[in-house]
């Protein structure tokens, strides 16, 4: 098989960026996105020319590091499909594909198509876990919670972070990740004592880095790999409510 690819390319964060073209050859239709990217750069190194950077690392759809928009999608047109998860054979021979990174303001250029997404990782730490010490596992039973719930539950704990959402949405709002991590500890009765200050400190924090607000366009589930459902922006915003309310904070800043 045989592609042409115009590709982002941007020596640094402060630098210009702008697309590049390239032609590449010999692709096995078995091979997956970051396979072929792998095989161009081979080539790229034998000319001399600086490999292509993008991210990579499980490459089998666990831990989304991947990321990249394919011809204006997030991870390309496969539906719960993670970049690395895209096969060759999803295109057709001779087509022209269009790479670029992940764009948002929260996320910043690295080079090429690499982007900083430790925004992602300050949410987290402003509330995305359990900090009361439970002592050893207790057993399986010991806490009883409803199928329903804990199904929901581990569908929102299922997010794996890789920021397609944000990438689609075009106000650049992450409310779907942290929707699913609020989600996921406010229905089990482990994260109870902490949601309000969890919900408060998130999406505080969520707005400093940057992202835009929801405005329910659902582009963010429709590309999510792990098909989170926008149904967790709705209890996200209902804990948000809640909290503000009896904390009495107007700014919801967690503190």
């Amino acid at each position: 098989m045989n592609f042409k690819l115009k590709i982002w390319r941007q020596a640094r964060s402060d630098a210009r960026g702008g697309f590049k073209s390239y032609e590449v050859s010999g692709i096995i239709p078995e091979m997956s996105f970051l396979e072929m990217l792998d095989h161009l750069n081979e080539q790229l190194v034998k000319r001399g020319e600086d490999a292509i950077a993008f991210d990579s690392d499980c490459r089998e759809g666990i831990c989304g590091t991947c990321g990249l928009v394919i011809n204006g999608l997030a991870h390309g047109s496969r539906l719960a499909c993670t970049t690395c998860e895209l096969r060759m054979r999803h295109f057709r021979d001779g087509a022209s594909i269009t790479v670029e990174p992940f764009r948002a303001r929260a996320f910043p250029v690295i080079k090429d198509l690499v982007v900083d997404r430790g925004a992602f990782d300050r949410i987290m730490q402003r509330g995305g876990y359990i900090t009361t010490n439970a002592g050893s596992a207790p057993d399986a039973n010991a806490i009883l919670i409803p199928k329903d719930i804990q199904e929901e539950a581990m569908d929102a704990a299922a997010c794996i972070g890789c920021g397609a959402c944000v990438a689609a949405c075009p106000n650049a709002s992450a409310s779907l990740f942290v929707s699913a991590k609020i989600s996921h500890l406010a229905l089990l009765p482990q994260g109870h004592p902490e949601r309000e200050a969890r919900a408060l400190g998130m999406i505080a924090q969520m707005d400093r880095e940057g992202f835009g607000n929801c405005s329910n366009h659902g582009e963010c589930e429709a590309v999510c790999p792990k098909e989170i459902s926008i149904t967790n922006i709705a209890r996200m915003r209902r804990e948000f409510m809640g909290a503000v309310r009896r904390s009495g904070s107007d700014h919801g800043d967690g503190k």
